[in-house]
């Protein structure tokens, strides 16, 4: 039974609107156009949603994806396999952080006792230190400052935080809006909203052109990509070059 972009989006949880995108670029062609110019979807094309979803979830660009699935070597069943094998990696430790909230809770209802360090048993901290890392490396920033970094976002209170989060939530959706009214990067209302950006990331470190640059740069590695895809899947790379022009007219 061939689908609509409505149904399709009800069963998969991919809005209607990123799967219109998705025609448009090539990644995901509908099986046919009806006589009503409604997209129609069967299911090699939702098996292939299903192997855009989990590229997706490992943080794969668009452009990676459509490379991929589009190679002529391209196996859907050795990519399931390859899928498979993430997912049973990335299983295990979410087995150990659900072990240790309930074992958090039973601490808290003076059920149990816990060792401190239990409290953090299933956090990944090395995905943290590669980010830091890259960034030392890259040259974006020094050790030194880094760690200054930390420590003032340390202190932050919980009010602080969530004003934070809160700002660049604001920020994306009104990003989000720009992308929707066809204006471009370089457009008067877009650079203000790069002006609030750079402004929030001063509350933790001051951004000179190049270090401005290089953030934009690491925005689009895999982690940090998938935070973006999933707002919109424009909005990662409508703000990279937002904030390279930002970085060019205003900062030295």
């Amino acid at each position: 039974m061939p689908y609509t972009v409505n149904k399709l989006a009800r069963i998969s949880g991919v809005s209607a609107r990123t799967l219109r995108f998705y025609d448009e670029i090539g990644l995901l062609k509908p099986a046919f156009y009806g006589d009503n110019q409604y997209r129609y979807y069967e299911e090699e094309q939702l098996l292939m949603l299903q192997q855009i979803l989990f590229f997706r979830e490992l943080g794969f660009p668009l452009a990676d994806i459509q490379r991929i699935v589009s190679s002529n070597d391209f196996d859907k069943i050795e990519s399931l396999i390859a899928h498979q094998s993430r997912l049973q990696s990335d299983l295990g430790r979410t087995k150990t952080l659900l072990k240790t909230i309930d074992k958090t809770i039973k601490h808290l209802k003076g059920e149990v006792t816990m060792k401190n360090a239990e409290l953090y048993y299933g956090f990944d901290s090395e995905k943290q230190k590669e980010h830091e890392q890259y960034l030392v490396n890259e040259g974006i920033v020094t050790q030194e400052f880094l760690n200054e970094c930390n420590d003032k976002v340390k202190n932050w209170t919980g009010k602080e935080k969530n004003a934070f989060i809160q700002d660049i939530e604001r920020i994306m959706d009104d990003l989000i809006a720009a992308i929707e009214r066809k204006e471009i990067p370089s457009n008067k209302n877009v650079q203000s909203l790069m002006k609030q950006h750079y402004v929030l990331l001063k509350r933790t470190w001051t951004p000179t052109r190049s270090s401005y640059i290089g953030l934009a740069d690491l925005y689009q590695t895999p982690e940090f990509r998938k935070f973006y895809d999933d707002r919109h899947p424009q909005l990662l790379e409508f703000m990279v070059q937002a904030m390279k022009v930002f970085a060019e007219h205003e900062l030295l």
